[in-house]
């Protein structure tokens, strides 16, 4: 089981990713159950990788920025409404 130092985390990305009704709860459940994956609190911010590479980034009030393309990205793609989504993610 993960744990994070919820300290230095945005409190909108607290409330997306720890609520069951959260934005992005289900990428922390998928964080949970994927040994490949950790995450780390950067600047207020989330940093997701997998095996030691960066691939997304989840922050409190602006959208995630998908750095790799990797599964956990379609998560956020089905996630967010298909309005919310920039043409450059996933």
């Amino acid at each position: 089981m993960m744990t994070l130092d919820t300290a230095n985390m945005c409190s909108h990305l607290q409330k997306k990713l720890f609520e069951e009704d959260g934005e992005y709860h289900r990428l922390w459940m998928a964080l949970q159950n994927d040994e490949e994956l950790t995450a780390v609190v950067r600047s207020r911010q989330l940093h997701i990788y997998r095996n030691g590479k960066k691939v997304l980034v989840l922050a409190g009030k602006s959208g995630p920025k998908i750095v790799r393309e990797d599964p956990i990205c379609e998560m956020v793609s089905i996630c967010r409404k298909p309005s919310d989504l920039s043409p450059n993610l996933c």
